[in-house]
């Protein structure tokens, strides 16, 4: 009897053993990678291998922002997410004028056709997802699919900075990167401001832990990082109506576009409860996005696809699915 007792439990062990090796063998590799890009260096971390999906991340973040997702579609695809120029270990050139939009996006292009994919399925969130919107515009050919998570249509978020005192005042926070002293006051006392904006109710519910926190605060640490991510900003010239300096509404980071009307498959994500950016900023958007599916989550915030990992990974599986693909023909 007791043999076969010590028989039962030792096929209990060896089978909860087995079930751990198929589960690491199937958990992606998450790999560091570099590219020389339009006289760039970029870093960027890949999981998987197959067709390409690259994730775009916002400000002030970097490649880690995506790590949920890199776990989820490294399983069947090239999934990769880059540092965009300026951010983490991707390069910082020096001047505001190595920031436009059209150079990142010339950043993402290059990169993709490096990793041999001319077509591909394209994610971005904020900043990310303003980069993500415009290589779209700029080429739609290069774009199999397009999932934005919470990052306004540049005519939208432009009507809105100019006519909605609700978003006018929601972005107010924008006026100060043309203050030379703010990357500085950004990493006062630890980074202090940033880790409350960015990490400090996940720290507080389990959703980061220490580990987390390390690599954020390494990531803005790098030299020259905070300067080279608030360059985006000016670059483009956003933000509200500021009277004191005698600047105008903009929010249209695509000016030299005849056209904004987005001709690609498009996924919009949206975390209601965002503080940032306000659900003015989709009203009208069926007119410029005629291929638009919309998924509204009206619990969570600015930073959506981590709030609702899970969530979010089924509705971009179930949008990027050959089946969806085929179903909606």
């Amino acid at each position: 009897m007791r043999n076969r007792t010590l028989s039962i439990s030792l096929f209990w062990v060896l089978a909860a053993f087995a079930f751990c090796l198929r589960a690491f063998a199937q958990a992606p590799q998450l790999v560091d990678k570099y590219a020389e890009v339009n006289g760039v260096r970029l870093h960027y971390a890949s999981a998987g291998s197959g067709k390409l999906i690259v994730f775009l991340h916002g400000f002030p973040e970097f490649w880690y922002q995506w790590k949920p997702q890199l776990a989820e579609f490294g399983k069947d695809f090239q999934a990769v997410a880059p540092d965009m120029r300026g951010y983490n270990l991707s390069s910082k050139p020096t001047g505001v004028e190595h920031y436009r939009v059209k150079d990142i996006v010339e950043d993402i292009r290059a990169l993709a056709a490096q990793l041999g994919q001319k077509k591909f399925v394209l994610v971005g969130q904020d900043w990310g997802g303003a980069i993500a919107w415009a290589f779209a515009l700029y080429h739609p050919e290069c774009v199999e699919k397009l999932v934005i998570l919470n990052a306004p249509h540049p005519a939208l978020f432009d009507r809105e900075l100019r006519e909605n005192p609700a978003q006018q005042l929601a972005s107010r926070y924008m006026l100060g990167v043309y203050d030379p002293g703010l990357a500085q006051a950004y990493a006062a006392d630890g980074y202090a401001a940033l880790v409350k904006t960015v990490l400090a109710e996940g720290l507080s519910n389990g959703r980061f832990n220490s580990d987390d926190r390390k690599a954020y605060i390494d990531a803005w640490s790098q030299p020259g990082a905070l300067e080279s991510e608030l360059n985006y900003y000016r670059a483009a010239n956003l933000g509200p109506p500021d009277a004191k300096h005698g600047r105008a509404a903009n929010g249209n980071y695509t000016p030299d576009l005849a056209s904004t009307v987005v001709n690609v498959p498009t996924l919009l994500i949206w975390g209601m409860k965002d503080p940032y950016l306000l659900a003015g900023n989709l009203s009208g958007l069926g007119q410029f996005v005629p291929d638009l599916r919309v998924k509204l989550f009206a619990d969570a915030s600015h930073w959506v696809n981590r709030e609702k990992a899970a969530e979010v990974n089924a509705a971009i599986r179930d949008f990027i699915s050959p089946q969806q693909h085929q179903a909606a023909r």
